[in-house]
């Protein structure tokens, strides 16, 4: 494709992205794209298009010869990876905003890349409105990119920002962002940090080169979030965020998580609400900058998925470099992390398990703690169970292994476990 040529698109979905990708491309005539047709599930729904424009075969889409790009925006994983896999393979460049499809087939994707020589591009799968991925892809040197840290999920920084800044429960907001078109289909993906975790994995590729699936990175929801939470949040002066994370330790490997943390009020992502996502990336000569945006929403997401039409026209790809032209960084679970555990019952929680406890209220109703703990001590999930609530601190990787064995012999001596 050359900057002189138009798009033909197919779509896959019609939904919330789908429909709106259909009203953007309306009103920017000047991309020289036009929608050939748009493969749905459900024909019997009412669309606002054309109902010449539709079709449930998508080998009307994947085998017409005038389409040249698919964009699939559809929320089944393994049917869209068999979208994108037929498409490439059939000469189709492709867009989509499927993390969980990406992050479940990145190893695949990349392969199926590197046969085709076609681009396939996703921005709108990370953070919506925000162009993370290009910059991480253009802008960043892996040797020199020390940090990312961001709210990635705009559905649960809504309901986050409803039930402490508005005072709804949790079932009120939630259902207020479903309403509102932030939250998925199954809320499960969000609230419990599925989607997040999918974005980060996805992220880590074009900031470290590191290929590995969700399922092996720490991570959790809001799910287990309670009011009193809050509470001890507004005394220590923090907020409460869902945060996903990647550092570069000292040792030169990666440390990611997506999980609750404290946020201090003069960290930008204080200022991150509702449906909206903010990232934060530290390097090594620029500093820290701030990226912020809607990271939820039709058009939010349909204007990802735009920019990346119109760099199809340009013949833009991914080129990976941290992966192919540089030396991949490794992830690692050796690392220790500051947590803030709230529960019902002492027994609940595997007091053993920290490497120490500094602060405990064993007085409330609502009783925590906040300790040090390895990130290896997390791994059977007792703190997901029980109504236990577990946020990580303002500044929660610690990486002075010394420290640690020097104070946990201490309270060894001292007779205090």
């Amino acid at each position: 494709m050359d900057a002189h040529k138009s798009l033909t698109i197919g779509i896959f979905g019609f939904g919330v992205v789908g429909e709106g990708l259909y009203k953007v491309l309306q009103q920017t005539p000047s991309l020289k794209a036009q929608i050939k047709k748009v493969c749905i599930k459900h024909p019997s729904k009412t669309r606002n298009a054309p109902a010449e424009l539709f079709t449930t075969n998508k080998e009307d889409l994947l085998f017409d010869n005038d389409i040249n790009v698919i964009v699939e925006v559809i929320d089944d994983p393994e049917a869209a990876f068999e979208i994108v896999t037929i498409a490439l393979r059939n000469g189709k460049a492709v867009v989509s905003a499927s993390k969980k499809m990406i992050a479940d087939h990145l190893r695949e994707i990349l392969q199926l890349q590197q046969e085709t020589q076609l681009p396939f591009l996703y921005e709108a799968a990370a953070c919506a409105s925000i162009p993370v991925i290009r910059n991480l892809e253009e802008y960043y040197d892996n040797d020199l990119l020390h940090s990312i840290k961001g709210i990635i999920n705009g559905s649960t920084n809504f309901i986050l920002s409803k039930m402490f800044e508005d005072r709804l429960n949790f079932s009120q907001a939630l259902m207020l962002a479903q309403q509102l078109g932030f939250a998925e289909s199954n809320p499960a993906l969000d609230v419990e940090g599925y989607d997040a975790v999918n974005k980060l994995s996805i992220l880590l590729n074009h900031a470290y080169g590191i290929v590995e699936h969700p399922d092996n990175i720490l991570f959790s929801g809001i799910q287990n979030i309670q009011l009193s939470d809050a509470l001890v949040a507004k005394e220590k002066q923090v907020d409460i965020k869902l945060v996903a994370q990647a550092k570069k330790l000292k040792n030169g490997k990666v440390a990611a998580f997506v999980l609750p943390q404290f946020i201090k009020h003069d960290d930008a992502l204080a200022f991150v609400k509702y449906q909206y996502n903010g990232v934060v990336i530290e390097s090594g000569f620029a500093d820290k900058q701030f990226f912020y945006g809607k990271g939820a929403g039709s058009f939010p997401t349909a204007s990802a998925v735009l920019s990346d039409l119109s760099a199809l026209r340009y013949d833009y790809k991914y080129e990976y470099k941290k992966l192919y032209h540089h030396t991949p960084n490794e992830l690692t679970n050796d690392f220790y992390i500051k947590v803030y555990v709230s529960f019902d019952d002492w027994d609940y929680v595997p007091r053993e398990k920290f490497e120490w406890i500094e602060e405990w209220h064993a007085e409330a109703e609502r009783k925590y703690l906040v300790g040090v703990i390895h990130i290896s001590q997390l791994k059977d999930n007792w703190w997901k169970e029980n109504r236990i609530s577990l946020v990580l601190t303002a500044d929660p990787i610690i990486e002075d292994y010394e420290i640690i064995k020097l104070k946990r012999r201490s309270l060894e001596l001292a007779g205090i476990i």
